[in-house]
C-alpha cells in the first residue's frame, strides 16, 4: 500500500477503480481505517467499495492517528482532518473529487466542503455521528484518559496501548494516539517524554474542539448553509449516530437530499443504486 507525507504525517492510502474521483473519509471514530468500509458497523455487507469502484476511482486512506497512518500530538480539529484529505488529492493530482463520509467521517466531509469548495463535488454523508449522547460519550472517554495519565504517567499509556492492542473507543485509557504508539517506536519514546501538564492541556483541548455541540460536530450552521455542493444524507439510528444529527445536516445544507429509510432497510440492494444515481447526477452537474 502506498504512503505519502502530508504535513509531516505519513498517510497510507489506496485507489480502487476508475472514473471520477471519490474521496472517502472512513468511519470508525478514532480508528478510522480504510478497511472499515467493509468491516465496521452498518457498512458490513453493503459491499460499498467494490460496487462504487465500478464507476468511480475510490480514494481510501487511514485517517491520521488511525491504522497505518502516522500522527502528531496536538489539539486536533476537523480542519486538520480535512487538510489531510486535501493533501492526498493534491498528491494524486486531483483538482476535484466527490466526497463520502461514514460515521465521524461526515464531520470531515462537511469541513472539507466548507474549506475547499473548489475541490468539492457531491457529498455523501452516511450515518453521521452526532447527538447529545455521542458528545457525552466522547467527553467521558477523554476524561477517563486524563485520569489514567494523572495517576500513571504517559509511559504507562504507551505500555498499555502496546500490551492490549485496543483503540480509544475500546479502552479510553490508551487515548487517541494509541495506533501510532503501537506502530512507531520513535513516536512512542517522544510521547512518553512529554510534559504531562502540557499533554493534558492538549488532550483536553482536543475534546473541547472536536465535540462542542449536541448535533453533528464540525462546521458552524452558517458555514454549512453556504455550501453549494449537492448532498445525500443517509441517517443512522443509535446513541452515537442520532437521527437528529442527519436531520441537522439536511436542514443546514441547501442542496441536501435526505433518504428517509430506517437502518434495517439500508441494504446493499437498496443503497448502492441510490448512491450511484446521486454520484452520477453530481458528476453531470459539475461538468
Amino acid at each position: 500500500m502506498p504512503t505519502v507525507d502530508i504535513d509531516g504525517i505519513a498517510t497510507y492510502y489506496e485507489v480502487v477503480g476508475s472514473g471520477p474521483a471519490l474521496l472517502m473519509f472512513s468511519p470508525g471514530g478514532f480508528n478510522a481505517r480504510l478497511d472499515n468500509w467493509s468491516r465496521h458497523g452498518v457498512y458490513k455487507g453493503l459491499n460499498l467499495v467494490p460496487r462504487l469502484a465500478e464507476e468511480f476511482s475510490c480514494v481510501l486512506f487511514d485517517r491520521r492517528e488511525s491504522g497505518r497512518s502516522g500522527g502528531r500530538v496536538q489539539s486536533l480539529s476537523w480542519r486538520d482532518y480535512a487538510a489531510q484529505g486535501k493533501g492526498l488529492l493534491d498528491h494524486l493530482g486531483l483538482r476535484r473529487a466527490h466526497l463520502m463520509g461514514g460515521c465521524v467521517g461526515c464531520s470531515v466531509v462537511a469541513e472539507f466542503a466548507v474549506r475547499y469548495p473548489e475541490a468539492t463535488g457531491g457529498l455523501v454523508l452516511y450515518s453521521p455521528a452526532g447527538g447529545a449522547r455521542y458528545r457525552m460519550l466522547q467527553h467521558a472517554r477523554f476524561a477517563e484518559h486524563e485520569v489514567f495519565v494523572r495517576a500513571n504517567g504517559l509511559a504507562a499509556v504507551v505500555e498499555l496501548a502496546r500490551a492490549e492492542g485496543k483503540g480509544f473507543s475500546e479502552d479510553a485509557r490508551v487515548g487517541p494516539w494509541a495506533p501510532v504508539l503501537r506502530a512507531d517506536d520513535g513516536f512512542a519514546r517522544a510521547y512518553a517524554g512529554l510534559d504531562p501538564l502540557w499533554y493534558q492541556l492538549v488532550a483536553g483541548g482536543t475534546a473541547r474542539t472536536l465535540f462542542d455541540r449536541d448535533t453533528v460536530p464540525g462546521p458552524e450552521p452558517e458555514e454549512l448553509m453556504r455550501v453549494a455542493a449537492p448532498a445525500l444524507v443517509v441517517p443512522g439510528q443509535d446513541a452515537s449516530h442520532a437521527t437528529s444529527a442527519a436531520r441537522f445536516l439536511e436542514e443546514c445544507l441547501p442542496g441536501a437530499r435526505y433518504w428517509d429509510t430506517p437502518v434495517a432497510e439500508q441494504t446493499e440492494e437498496a443503497t448502492i443504486p441510490l448512491l450511484l444515481d446521486f454520484l452520477r447526477a453530481a458528476e453531470r452537474s459539475g461538468e
